[in-house]
């Protein structure tokens, strides 16, 4: 049985090969400037995989706390839900670097959802140790990922005028 080779097939490392296409994206245009990880002297794919990972770990993290939420462990929910939060934001290091992503957050175009988003998270906090109400942190919550995607809204060009039209806004 004759198999169909495609061009530089055996050099690919796997499915997931992101060495393959080395020259198609330009290192610039993803990693501008070092990471904040630039120290340990990681590829392209590693800092990929570094963010991946971070985000990963935070997305468990937080649906872990949102499990004990549920059973009403409202501190240790407040605790793994900021703490995943924080890790999946600290992901944006593998990539850009913090002091990057920190100066992206502050433009004009963003402060007020980032400034909700940092709210939202101390207001979790409160709700869960200060107010003791399971609901308040659920509100938090929705308050939280509103203000997230209304922040990565702004990074595609007309993708808010777009979801405020859907809405008749």
């Amino acid at each position: 049985m004759n198999k169909l080779k495609l061009p530089g097939a055996a050099s690919q490392k796997g499915w997931f090969n992101l060495e393959a296409g080395g020259s198609a994206i330009p290192e610039t245009q993803f990693f501008e400037g070092d990471s904040a990880f630039s120290f340990l002297g990681l590829t392209r794919t590693q800092r990929l995989y570094g963010f991946a990972g971070c985000l990963a770990a935070g997305f468990v993290l937080s649906l872990l706390g949102s499990i004990l939420l549920f059973v009403g462990q409202l501190g240790s929910f407040a605790v793994l839900y900021a703490f995943g939060t924080v890790i999946s934001l600290a992901g944006t290091g593998f990539l850009l670097g913090f002091w990057k992503q920190t100066t992206l957050m502050f433009k004009p175009v963003r402060i007020v959802a980032t400034i909700v988003f940092i709210a939202s998270i101390v207001l979790v906090f409160i709700g869960a140790f200060l107010i003791r109400s399971d609901i308040l942190c659920i509100i938090f919550v929705i308050i939280e990922y509103l203000a997230y995607l209304w922040y990565t809204l702004s990074y595609i060009p007309y993708a808010r005028s777009a979801v405020l039209k859907v809405f008749g806004m």
